[in-house]
């Protein structure tokens, strides 16, 4: 397999309310990846996002406030791209050319569309169901190397792999005739983990803290203000016990591991300093410590996106920008991919003849 220069890419749905979970599981991890000696691209998948109804004004909005997190977060759009999936057209033309590559077998697998579709899978979309070669066509019309990703989305870059790997078997000697070598795209590696890889609810510990709960109190959004952080923290689910002192002691008690989870990343510290601190305490006290550190840490955010999103123009700037960096990388892949697989692609126009 050929070398490939490291490449970061990763994405977030713009459909609304953008939670702690999403803070902590992607954006903080997004920004520290910016230290890192690679590219990094940060998407805003909004074709993603139409495979459910979205209304359309609601939709612009959100792909706004999706980039106003991203930047106050701090990523910044001069050392990173930041862009929107649909200003950049080569990922819908790769993922066609990835639909005539994938096997069905392959994505009858993906078990998030069997969750998301549920029993009326018949009246799902075939974008929800072709969300994951979608996604492939994200990754790889960067050729990108690394993604990071939540728990939830292993078995989808398991499958960008599955992709990549058949195109280069398929296409192995157009792609070594076109002077591409063993390979043409990179086999990506997940970044899975981290401390917060999985924020839970907090009105139920059993379940991921999520933008589609009914109770808005199931989470933190990062548009929350510090008043409604509070509240939101302090009538989190616990249980009776005092906190363990030590992570053993976490066992069988969901709720009051996530708490003590939320803290140790909020602090970028471990579930064990965090309990060698307040164990023994009672969740009163914790959680009044738990309140202050993450308004400390989301209250800048939250105004700073305030400001971003009073300003759209400078938004749109951004993306716009964004996507025309975006689509320099994107378009010799997706112009050597049309070679590889046999298109004839577009040469100069002829003159007219007088």
């Amino acid at each position: 397999m050929a070398a490939f220069k490291e490449l970061v890419f990763s994405g977030v749905q713009p459909t609304g309310n953008l939670h702690l979970g999403n803070y902590l599981g992607a954006i903080k991890r997004f920004v520290e990846m910016q230290a890192r000696d690679a590219q990094c691209l940060y998407c805003v998948v909004d074709m993603h996002a139409i495979t459910l109804w979205q209304d359309p004004e609601a939709l612009r909005g959100q792909i706004r406030e999706v980039t106003a997190a991203f930047l106050a977060a701090g990523i910044d759009p001069k050392r990173s791209i930041v862009f929107n999936q649909s200003q950049v057209p080569q990922h819908a033309e790769l993922a066609w050319i990835f639909n005539c590559v994938a096997r069905l077998g392959w994505l009858n697998r993906m078990t998030q569309f069997k969750d998301k579709a549920g029993k009326d899978r018949e009246n799902a979309s075939i974008g929800l169901y072709d969300y994951p070669v979608l996604m492939a066509a994200d990754i790889l019309a960067y050729r990108a190397t690394h993604v990071p990703v939540g728990e939830d989305q292993k078995q989808h870059l398991e499958l960008t792999r599955d992709i990549a790997q058949k195109f280069n078997t398929d296409f192995g000697a157009s792609i070594s005739a076109h002077g591409h070598g063993e390979g043409f795209f990179p086999l990506t590696e997940p970044l899975i983990g981290g401390p917060a890889a999985r924020v839970m609810s907090l009105r139920d510990g059993a379940k991921k803290m999520s933008k589609s709960d009914p109770s808005d109190n199931s989470r933190i959004n990062l548009t929350d203000d510090s008043d409604l952080i509070a509240q939101k923290v302090r009538k989190a689910k616990t249980d009776p016990d005092a906190l363990p002192s030590e992570t053993e002691g976490l066992k069988g008690r969901p709720e009051a591991d996530n708490l003590v989870g939320i803290f140790a990343a909020l602090s970028e510290t471990t579930r064990e300093a965090v309990l060698q601190q307040y164990g023994g305490a009672q969740f009163s006290a914790f959680k009044g410590a738990l309140v202050d550190l993450a308004v400390e840490k989301l209250a800048p955010i939250n105004a700073e996106m305030k400001r971003l999103t009073a300003d759209p123009a400078h938004i749109d700037a951004v993306l716009a920008d964004g996507a025309e960096r975006a689509e320099a990388i994107a378009a010799p892949t997706l112009a050597a991919v049309k070679d590889i697989v046999g298109f004839v692609r577009r040469g100069p126009r002829l003159s007219a003849v007088g």
